[in-house]
Parts: C-alpha cells; sequence; structure tokens
C-alpha cells in the first residue's frame, strides 16, 4: 500500500506561483509514476500533470501547459509541480498520484489526502 503525502498548498493572489510536493512511502522499493489531479468547486476531478519513474517524460493537461511544471524530487518517490501565473481557475485541492504505469497516468493507482490550493483574483 503506497502512502502519499502531499505539501505545499496555500493563498495567492493571481498572477502568481505556489509549488506543492508530495512523497510516496512504499517499502516496495519500487519507484513509482507520479502526478497530479484536482478537484474544483462543483467539478469532476480532473489530470494535471504526470511523470515517469525516470523524469525524463511528462504530460500535462492542456489548460496548465506553459505555465505548471511538474519534476521528480531529489530524494526517491517524490515530485514537485510549480505553478506560475495561477488564475482564480485553478483554484482546487490538489490530490497527488501514483499510477501503474506512464501509459496510464490517467487512471492511478493511489491518492493522496489533497492540498487545498486558493487564488484569489
Amino acid at each position: 500500500q503506497v502512502q502519499l503525502t502531499e505539501s505545499g498548498g496555500g493563498l495567492v493572489q493571481t498572477g502568481g506561483s505556489l509549488g506543492l510536493s508530495c512523497a510516496a512511502s512504499d517499502e516496495s522499493g519500487i519507484i513509482h509514476v507520479m502526478g497530479w489531479f484536482r478537484r474544483a468547486p462543483g467539478k469532476e476531478r480532473e489530470f494535471v500533470a504526470g511523470v515517469n519513474w525516470r523524469g525524463d517524460r511528462t504530460d500535462y493537461a492542456d489548460f496548465v501547459k506553459g505555465r505548471f511544471t511538474i519534476s521528480r524530487g531529489n530524494t526517491k518517490n517524490t515530485v514537485n509541480l510549480q505553478m506560475n501565473n495561477l488564475n482564480p481557475e485553478d483554484t482546487a485541492l490538489y490530490y497527488c498520484i501514483v499510477a501503474p504505469s506512464f501509459s496510464k497516468l490517467r487512471t492511478p493507482s493511489s491518492w493522496g489526502q489533497g492540498t487545498q490550493v486558493t487564488v484569489s483574483s
């Protein structure tokens, strides 16, 4: 069972930046494909970004391309999401995920509890 712990959410003004981090605890030794989803108020949960286990392949939702950057952390099974030029439509609960493979980023096998990002206008 993979445990995911997110950090870094908060309140920011339109045009500002925030960074999210996530650590996956897994005693199996597997290095996981990881990523982020989000759920905005009144909307379905949606894919945001993902990265393969080596950190050399990434995938982004169209609505974050050019603004968000996902990367592997310095320690095993950690992932970061740098969010720039935020707007109120980015307000959501952001979930860290683990996926079975890079091709299955949009069908995660594990979810974190979520960290709130609020962008004020």
